[in-house]
């Protein structure tokens, strides 16, 4: 799958569920329950107990219908194994040009993370095929808008503050996807075994974005 498949496929589905665990067991059951409510695009990060292994897993045995990518990474070093293990594409809460450096070497899109408008165009300039505005809760749905008036080349996708209901206004104010997690992965819901909560939640929030 190239660069642009993987692209175009996010800006399609327009979300990426953030899996955020202190258990890896149930990830996977997560992974088809929220597959099974539309979303298909996921980002496992590497806060996650053996992620890696985690990653590897669900590129094997559901890679065909997921898109799997990994978040939080700091280094190349850990963007290096990540892809190695099956990710898809690389997302950071920060800019760093060693992981972005890397991430293209194996023509993957990547997705550090950003706070301004400088820190915004510093990545879109550095090699960023998409900019994550992290925390977007602090920011608001204004900033995308006011931003993206002098820089509409930008890819923006908001992570923090997206929830079920409002993930539509945040594509209208301009984001090319939006980044959802405790929002969608229920935490109650998860301990409960209860998955038909988050195939629930992903319907609604499927319906946020596309209507």
């Amino acid at each position: 799958m190239t660069k642009e498949t993987i692209l175009k496929k996010i800006f399609e589905l327009k979300a990426v569920a953030i899996i955020r665990m202190s258990n890896s067991d149930k990830l996977k059951k997560v992974v088809e329950a929220i597959h099974k409510g539309g979303i298909s695009a996921i980002e496992i990060t590497m806060t996650v107990p053996n992620a890696l292994a985690s990653i590897e897993e669900i590129s094997k045995t559901m890679g065909n219908d997921v898109l799997v990518g990994v978040g939080s990474v700091l280094n190349s070093k850990t963007a290096t194994e990540a892809i190695n293990a099956g990710a898809k594409f690389v997302v950071s809460p920060v800019y760093k040009e060693e992981v972005v450096s890397t991430v293209r070497k194996h023509n993957l899109p990547v997705m550090p993370g950003a706070f301004t408008p400088t820190e915004a165009l510093t990545a879109y300039e550095g090699g960023a095929d998409v900019v994550k505005i992290f925390p977007a809760d602090v920011v608001g749905m204004a900033f995308f808008k006011g931003v993206l008036a002098p820089m509409p080349f930008l890819k923006l996708m908001p992570t923090g503050g997206v929830t079920l209901h409002n993930a539509g206004e945040w594509i209208k104010a301009g984001a090319c996807a939006v980044g959802v997690g405790t929002a969608l992965l229920d935490k109650k819901a998860i301990e409960e075994d209860n998955y038909s909560k988050l195939t629930e939640n992903a319907k609604i929030f499927n319906q946020s974005i596309h209507g």
